[in-house]
């Protein structure tokens, strides 16, 4: 890769995208209270795919990195330009550019937000299910080339589950497609699963179509306060053991607990470990899951909350969704994983990750998708105090390898990005990543395309 001059100044009179000079909010994202800020040297604004592939192509012919950008929510520093380069913004692809509710599909563009494409599938009584945090930020190409998840993936699958096709750049600039609005398409290998959770390092997405499916008559959460991580987790397997098709099913751990309680919209147990399930399909259908689950949670639980209007029940999952935000506040500052690993390890991981915490001095907490065996184990920091920001590194690494040794993985949903690039080799093996690299060089031979992320 070649340094090139004034990279803003020619770019801008080389492409129709609008260019600006960087700015802190191009150059950070969740991973910004531990200290981790990019440098760029330019950022490119386009508002069609034509022009994303201008910008590529001018990238790629004068050897200058391209860091694709969604919303900016991730916690891997995926979109954290790491030295230099243009940050090709996707924020203006935000147009639907068709929608079909009595085919349950939709075609949009990558920088439409969460929030409103599921707000569009609810006004037409459809359902797009995945649900990563930070809805009103994220944007589906971001949600799409991280694989994002949320509560409701348990049940309904990852974003890629519900993607049908993608358009996308790639290099040396070129718009091809791959998949479209097809329930079925063998022909040819997967390249449309390669780019989805590959991080922008494999090309640019611009557009997808989305499959939908028709939206649950009813949705009722169930709650249980547990005396302590095994009880919890206990009562977490015995839900999927039963065979309940629970459409959600999250933990949080006491002192999260601690930290967000007081906005939980009912009484909590002092001290105790949260279990929330929910139960979905046609009214009688979800009565019967949510009777079902409220006594496999009765068995030990020291109380049990079950919403009934639909006022308790979104604020109930307005507290959940606000959990990050209570947490951040603390301290001002946290590093934040988001491991997963086998069920049956799920309480031995809980319980060691937060002892992690304990002896490298660090307030810790963990909350997560359940169902999944995915933690998000949180350690706070004070943002401004040096010994605990060195500590982060060691923190995370000891995370990651209690990960591994518990036969999981280094991400279950946020990506690897820059944070965990150098543990995917241990994840994966030799040959696994030697195949990685080989499929890198296939798609991006001058390695422009995010470099220095995922691999």
């Amino acid at each position: 890769m070649r340094a090139v001059a004034s990279v803003e100044h020619d770019l801008r009179g080389a492409v129709a995208a609008e260019i600006i000079a960087p700015s802190a909010a191009y150059l950070t994202d969740q991973t910004e209270a531990r200290g981790l800020h990019g440098r760029a040297d330019a950022v490119a604004l386009p508002r069609t795919a034509e022009e994303v592939a201008e910008v590529v192509r001018w990238c790629y012919a004068h050897g200058v990195a391209i860091v694709p950008r969604g919303g900016g929510t991730g916690y891997a520093a995926g979109a954290v330009p790491i030295d230099g380069g243009v940050v090709l913004s996707l924020e203006r692809l935000d147009q639907v550019r068709s929608f079909d509710p009595l085919l349950w599909r939709i075609h949009v563009e990558a920088g439409l937000r969460t929030a409103d494409l599921r707000r569009i599938a609810r006004e037409n009584g459809l359902l797009f299910a995945p649900d990563p945090g930070a809805a009103e930020q994220s944007q589906i190409g971001g949600n799409i080339a991280t694989n994002a998840g949320g509560p409701h993936a348990f049940k309904y699958g990852v974003t890629g589950t519900w993607v049908l096709g993608l358009e996308a750049v790639v290099p040396p600039g070129e718009l091809v497609q791959l998949g479209g609005p097809l329930r079925k398409d063998v022909a040819g290998y997967d390249l449309k699963h390669l780019l989805i959770g590959s991080e922008g390092t494999l090309g640019v997405i611009t557009a997808a179509w989305l499959r939908l499916t028709p939206a649950p008559e009813a949705a009722w959460p169930v709650v249980g306060f547990f005396e302590g991580v095994r009880q919890g987790c206990g009562a977490i397997e015995r839900v999927i053991g039963s065979g309940l098709p629970a459409a959600t099913l999250e933990y949080i751990d006491a002192e999260t607990m601690r930290y967000a309680g007081a906005g939980f919209p009912a009484q909590v147990p002092e001290g105790t470990f949260a279990v929330i399930a929910e139960a979905d399909g046609s009214n009688d259908e979800a009565a019967r899951i949510r009777t079902d689950l409220l006594e496999l949670f009765g068995e030990d639980a020291r109380s049990l909350y079950s919403p009934e209007t639909s006022e308790e029940i979104a604020a109930l999952w307005r507290w959940r969704d606000g959990i990050a935000l209570v947490v951040d506040a603390q301290r001002g500052g946290k590093a934040s994983e988001d491991v997963a690993v086998p069920l049956d390890r799920l309480a031995e991981a809980i319980e060691e990750s937060l002892e992690i915490g304990r002896r490298l001095g660090l307030p810790a907490c963990s909350w997560g998708h359940a169902g999944d065996g995915n933690l998000h184990t949180t350690y706070l920091l004070a943002a401004t105090d040096e010994r605990e920001l060195a500590v982060v590194p060691r923190v995370s690494d000891e995370l990651f390898e209690l990960a591994l040794r518990l036969g999981g993985t280094i991400s279950g949903e946020h990506g690897v990005g820059f944070v965990k690039r150098n543990w995917l080799a241990r994840q994966l093996g030799p040959r696994a990543f030697e195949l990685h690299g080989a499929v890198k060089r296939a798609f991006d031979p001058q390695n422009l395309l995010n470099p220095g992320k995922k691999i």
